[in-house]
């Protein structure tokens, strides 16, 4: 997929050169994709255009992909809704392109802040089960958001569940020809996947919607259209600093998704011989791209996956692909305006759904299911958020929910007892599978895998407490081997459990300590209490020194 030329003597191509086919092939997915958004976010379709100008040339210069394309998404375009249709409500009058571009410049200077406290680790910040949920819960809202418009009736939205009984009762109403131009939509965008894979579908299904209405004179049979778009060059539009109180949980949030969906795309789409992706550096591009955007009244953006894998399908090689892209959607801007505002908005809508549907993804969720049914449970449980309590809690439910699960898996982590495989001197878990391996008689071997720490040491402590009890050990080996380190109420809980044991006859030992581990074991007295004669490197060292100590005739008995 590198696109370059296998013949060593074809005279190089200069990288815009390159580059050009694949931008052009992008923008037409682009381009269409970047209007609907726009109406995903109640705003002038321009917002969605200038999306795909502004911020696709900052990136280009800043960021680290070769490949990331970077306008806006469906998830942005709904979150922006939300947030965009709350200022219009509290602030009559408000333009809303200077509410776009607030929350814009807000998105920018939250991420550029997290570039400066190198909050770059926050790319993981959402668990992928929760995120699978998360989106395909915006999956579902689009729906139901642009299925009015499909059917050409008019509802008063009140909430994802109310909505869909509201279009149920508004279905008499439909307007049967806004019905024809939706299903005429699907059908081309259809057969141009099913007979022509490598068309610009979007783009086709709107030039088709933007033919008819100009034919038909759509319009006069009661669908509706974009209307008129200020085409031309980009005004200047100026944030309200007066908006920053009511917007930045909005902001926080698109800037959040706005990151992690980049980070996926451009790790996602990274080839053998691009250079790595810097996530503190793309912190700074895309939030220098939402905050140069917004002086012109860009919605917020965000890198892409559906259109970055357009852009690696065509070949492009460098950024210079994006600059393409930017190039289009200003001569769009320029020169289309006015055919543009006879775009049925049915055709819109069509495209929303079309592209946005893809965000539920039930064999992604089966595959969840599949593996760990809890992280199907918080798939569950933030798609089910979104729908049930809008897209800006729906994605705190999300944040809540991933730490959630952090918390309940560093909470619980396994303790294994370990025997010994016949013949050898390999030591492995306790299992079914492995019924003839060995316990050694007055030795209990076990080793917990993972950091202790405060949430989880009383939790560990009871499992090796169980465990202890139905051996009836003389000595307790604690294989440390999958212990990074202590903290300081853990390592508290193994010093006092010491002592116990030591009180009731049983000895403590300690092996394969890790340097860390191993660091701060030896800034309690239980290191000194256990000497070298009770801490050892392996396992294996800590066996033969316990067999050694045996009486002559219990080790007979044991052969």
């Amino acid at each position: 997929m590198s696109g370059e030329t296998s013949d060593p003597h074809a005279p190089r191509r200069s990288p815009f050169t390159a580059d050009l086919i694949p931008g052009l092939t992008t923008a037409a997915v682009v381009v269409p994709k970047a209007l609907a958004y726009a109406t995903i976010a109640g705003l002038p379709v321009q917002a969605g255009l200038f999306a795909a100008m502004v911020p696709m040339v900052v990136y280009a210069a800043l960021g680290t992909s070769r490949l990331l394309s970077v306008s806006t998404t469906t998830p942005i375009a709904i979150l922006c809704a939300t947030a965009i249709g709350e200022a219009l409500r509290d602030n009559p009058g408000l333009d809303p392109l200077t509410a776009a571009a607030t929350l814009s410049v807000l998105v920018g200077l939250m991420l550029m802040a997290a570039r400066v406290l190198r909050f770059g680790f926050l790319a993981n910040f959402i668990s992928e089960p929760v995120l699978t949920g998360f989106k395909a819960g915006v999956g579902f809202v689009i729906v139901a958001d642009q299925v009015p418009k499909l059917l050409g009736i008019h509802i008063h939205k009140e909430g994802f569940f109310r909505d869909v009984l509201s279009i149920f009762k508004h279905v008499p109403e439909l307007s049967w020809a806004t019905l024809a131009v939706a299903l005429a939509t699907f059908a081309v965008i259809y057969l141009a996947k099913r007979f022509l894979p490598k068309s610009p579908a979007p783009l086709l299904a709107v030039a088709a919607g933007i033919a008819a209405s100009a034919i038909a004179g759509l319009e006069a049979a009661g669908v509706s259209v974009v209307g008129a778009i200020h085409g031309g060059f980009p005004m200047p539009v100026l944030p309200q600093p007066a908006l920053f109180e009511a917007m930045w949980p909005a902001a926080a949030g698109i800037a959040l998704i706005s990151f992690t969906e980049s980070i996926a795309a451009a790790r996602a789409f990274v080839r053998r011989t691009d250079p790595a992706i810097d996530a503190n550096r793309e912190l700074l591009a895309i939030g220098a791209a939402n905050a140069a955007g917004a002086f012109i009244g860009s919605m917020p953006a965000g890198g892409g996956t559906s259109q970055t894998a357009v852009s690696l399908k065509a070949g492009s090689q460098t950024q210079a692909t994006s600059l393409v892209v930017a190039a289009v959607a200003f001569a769009t801007l320029l020169f289309l305006a006015p055919v543009l505002a006879l775009m049925p908005h049915a055709t819109l809508a069509a495209v929303v759904i079309a592209y946005s549907i893809s965000l539920v993804n039930p064999a992604e969720m089966a595959a969840i299911r599949h593996v760990r049914t809890m992280e199907f449970r918080w798939a569950l449980v933030a798609c089910l958020g979104v729908m049930m309590l809008g897209t800006l809690k729906g994605i705190v439910v999300a944040i809540v929910l991933s730490l959630l699960s952090l918390m309940y898996i560093a909470y619980d982590p396994r303790v294994d007892e370990l025997r010994r495989k016949p013949g050898t001197n390999v030591f492995r878990p306790r299992s079914p599978e492995h019924p003839d391996d060995e316990a050694i008689p007055g030795l209990l071997i076990v080793r917990p895998q993972d950091r202790l720490y405060f949430g989880n040491a009383a939790n560990v402590a009871s499992k090796l407490l169980a465990l202890g009890k139905a051996a009836e050990p003389k000595v307790v080996l604690l294989d440390c081997s999958a212990i990074p380190g202590f903290e300081y109420t853990a390592l508290k809980m193994l010093v006092e459990g010491e002592e116990k044991q030591r009180e009731q006859g049983i000895e403590l030992w300690l092996a394969a300590l890790n340097p860390e581990a191993l660091e701060l074991v030896k800034r309690t007295p239980l290191a000194e209490r256990l000497g070298h004669e009770r801490m050892f490197f392996t396992v294996e060292q800590a066996v033969a020194a316990f067999e050694a100590r045996q009486p002559a005739s219990s080790r007979q008995i044991q052969d």
